[in-house]
């Protein structure tokens, strides 16, 4: 994996095995400035180095994973260089960047917006032109690319660890945990929400329909994750007196699992997903969700353990939230087993890997051999 970082480094991976024969995962990290909004990620600007990096690594496969510096970067080599070359589509930045600045914040409307973004969509369609492949994790992703002439586009969904993301992770230590002074109130419902502190992901809308919820029933909600807006959430947390809880960017995987696996209700704002792991990792642990009716994560969902609400509708979202926890009062046991039951859908990571692997392995017979004229 080439990316950007805050300087030149090669991170090897873990497996003595792999490395004992040259063939140890590597992230090769490039040096590039900040970005502004969020400056844990880095700009990919020394296309130069990442030319020399491909041509030395000269792989059979040659996926470009950002439409930016990368997609360039990797469009100028010969073919002479790699055997196939992909294109990876996991974040729609028209849509969920370009086309709110310009309806919500310009109040541009709907229709002078599509136009506006056609020449981004023609960039997008000029670089799959020039890949074997367009990989999208979604059925909505696939149609929504296929329906602005993008070629070529193949859906392999992603996977998720059900050994790890599983009911049997419920732990009560963790519940009273999150539910702190809550802990022990009488019929006090647990909400959850998993995500990048990013406008994008329109917490806005879940912590509008929480407050308003909040006056009425008993409720705490736990938002793991962090961010650029981690500060305006930790200024909402403050108004709240402690029923916001943020527990931070949880990498402990079991950890994470137990809280999902011991909440009440997933809470989920963000209509651009092009797949949604936090749902989907959400139903393998048995958690009901609420989710907007727009964007990958939404077809994930089965309608006997979630409410939909139209996207960035607050009282909408509230009101789901109230029906959901109805549902769960009358007949929890069922409405977890339903969650478990659509997560059982959703392939495995494994799966997902071997999915991907076989596609790479039919575009490469369908190239044929390549490598004949490189030295090594």
């Amino acid at each position: 994996m080439v990316a950007p970082g805050p300087r030149d480094s090669v991170e090897t991976g873990p497996n003595r095995s792999l490395s004992a024969i040259g063939a140890a995962p590597r992230v090769i990290r490039i040096a590039g400035p900040p970005l502004p909004y969020d400056p844990t990620y880095h700009l990919l600007w020394r296309l130069d180095k990442l030319r020399r990096i491909a041509i030395r690594e000269s792989p059979d496969v040659l996926e470009i994973d950002s439409p930016y510096a990368a997609a360039a970067g990797c469009l100028s080599l010969s073919r002479k260089y790699f055997g196939v070359r992909t294109f990876m589509w996991h974040a729609d930045f028209i849509d969920t960047y370009v086309r709110v600045k310009l309806e919500r914040d310009a109040g541009v409307s709907t229709q002078l917006a599509t136009i506006a973004l056609e020449p981004l969509w023609s960039m997008v369609r000029g670089i799959a032109a020039r890949c074997d492949a367009t990989f999208v994790a979604s059925k909505w992703t696939e149609e929504k690319l296929s329906s602005h002439g993008v070629a070529r586009v193949t859906r392999i969904p992603f996977g998720i660890e059900r050994s790890a993301f599983s009911p049997r992770a419920r732990s009560e230590d963790t519940r009273r945990a999150l539910l702190g002074s809550q802990a022990s109130a009488p019929g006090v419902a647990l909400l959850i929400g998993v995500g990048r502190f990013a406008v994008e992901k329109r917490w806005d809308v879940v912590l509008d329909a929480f407050e308003s919820l909040r006056r009425e029933a008993p409720v705490v909600l736990a938002l793991f994750g962090d961010g650029p807006e981690r500060p305006a959430i930790e200024a909402r947390a403050r108004s709240l007196g402690g029923d916001l809880r943020l527990p931070g960017f949880e990498r402990d995987r079991g950890k994470l699992a137990a809280a999902l696996a011991s909440a009440d209700v997933l809470v989920h704002g963000c209509p651009y997903e092009t797949f949604g792991f936090a749902v989907a990792e959400a139903m393998s642990s048995g958690l009901p969700q609420v989710l907007p009716d727009e964007g990958g994560a939404i077809e994930l969902a089965d309608a006997s353990c979630s409410e939909r609400y139209p996207s960035g509708d607050a009282a909408a979202c509230e009101q789901a939230i109230r029906r959901m926890l109805a549902r769960i009062h009358a007949d929890e046991p069922s409405v977890r087993a339903g969650a478990v039951r659509a997560a059982s859908r959703i392939p495995s990571v494994r799966e997902q890997f071997e999915a991907t692997y076989e596609a790479y392995a039919r575009l490469l017979r369908d190239r044929g051999p390549w490598k004949a004229h490189l030295r090594h």
